[in-house]
């Protein structure tokens, strides 16, 4: 009983409060929601991406977000380093509750990706898409449904009018992105260096939400910073990655710190790119003040596997027992790509 009050006041607290997007713990395996400016910025030509969370699995109510991605380069050289595109798709389901409160939405990203130095790129990216929520209200269960015998009555009115409409928007979005690459300006062994940072604002059209008819309030625009530093131990098989990825939106703030520790089992062609370090790498992400997730991951053969499980450490742990199980899975094409650009004489 207690966890259906709490599913409750979660949905009746979420559409009294300013509107929120959804979270997810690997969130640098999903650009699209870190900077469209970070599309097509990758070493490859095309790539495609699921992810799925399951919240609060022994919470008794499902809260899971799914979503997939692909994005593509265009007009990028595999010779020298030249101005090119991005083109990103994406899509997101994420459902709360015992309401069923959904938020779906898909959208188009486009970068401009521009060499600015040796083995440096600058890009700038837009989004455009549409948005749809809804929920349905009946599905919730209220104190005033229990008869006197102690049991829940589906036939006694719950005394509550508030319901929720159904609505679509259009939403827009833009970033810059930053990268240096130190594996493109040297073709020493196990010495490779790669920094990112960027900036991106998302709903920046300010979208009204009508949850109920007659009223309506604005999305809160999300503003977005992170910054990744990854890094080849010298003389070992071993490389680390540090990720830092900060988001405020509204009067809410979330921040994420990633750390993994990887060690190569097989080593790629460094000249001719026919083939790619694997990895299996093992570490941590925390959402600070909130949860901790182990994580494992492994690369192979332009496959990025991970996994991660949020242990709650925040007061929400009191209202729904068990962690949040996350995967993601995706796949870079590096040869033969639809749209890799040869010079004439070259296959």
């Amino acid at each position: 009983m207690k966890r259906r009050i709490f599913t409750a006041l979660v949905v009746l607290t979420g559409l009294s409060a300013s509107a929120q997007d959804f979270h997810v713990t690997q969130i640098l395996q999903a650009p699209n929601l870190l900077n469209p400016g970070a599309v097509g910025v990758y070493d490859g030509w095309e790539r495609i991406a699921i992810q799925h969370r399951n919240q609060w699995l022994a919470g008794g109510a499902t809260y899971m977000t799914s979503g997939i991605t692909a994005d593509a380069n265009f007009f990028k050289s595999d010779r020298k380093p030249k101005a090119h595109l991005g083109v990103g798709l994406q899509f997101y389901n994420d459902i709360a509750g015992k309401s069923g409160y959904g938020m779906q939405n898909g959208s188009l990203t486009v970068s401009g990706i521009l060499p600015v130095g040796a083995g440096s790129q600058l890009s700038l990216g837009i989004q455009a898409g549409m948005g749809n929520r809804t929920g349905d209200m009946s599905r919730l269960i209220y104190d005033s449904q229990w008869n006197g015998n102690g049991a829940y009555d589906p036939t006694i009115a719950s005394g509550e009018t508030g319901t929720l409409s159904s609505f679509a928007y259009i939403d827009a979005s833009a970033g810059v992105f930053y990268q240096f690459d130190g594996g493109q300006t040297t073709f020493a062994r196990n010495n490779d260096v790669k920094f990112q940072i960027g900036f991106a604002g998302y709903h920046l059209n300010g979208p009204m939400m009508r949850y109920r008819t007659g009223s309506q309030e604005q999305l809160a625009r999300k503003y977005v910073g992170m910054v990744k530093y990854s890094m080849d131990i010298p003389n070992s098989k071993l490389a680390f990655d540090a990720q830092f990825a900060q988001f405020i939106q509204g009067g809410h703030y979330e921040s994420i710190l990633g750390l993994i520790l990887r060690r190569r089992f097989q080593d790629g062609g460094k000249i001719t790119g026919f083939s790619q370090d694997a990895f299996f790498g093992l570490g941590v992400y925390t959402r600070l003040k909130d949860a901790i997730a182990p994580t494992m991951q492994i690369d192979w053969r332009g496959f990025h596997f991970g996994v991660s499980y949020d242990f709650t450490l925040s007061a929400l742990r009191y209202g729904y027992k068990g962690g949040s199980l996350e995967f993601s899975l995706s796949y870079t094409n590096m040869n033969n790509a639809l749209f890799k650009t040869r010079r004439k004489g070259f296959r």
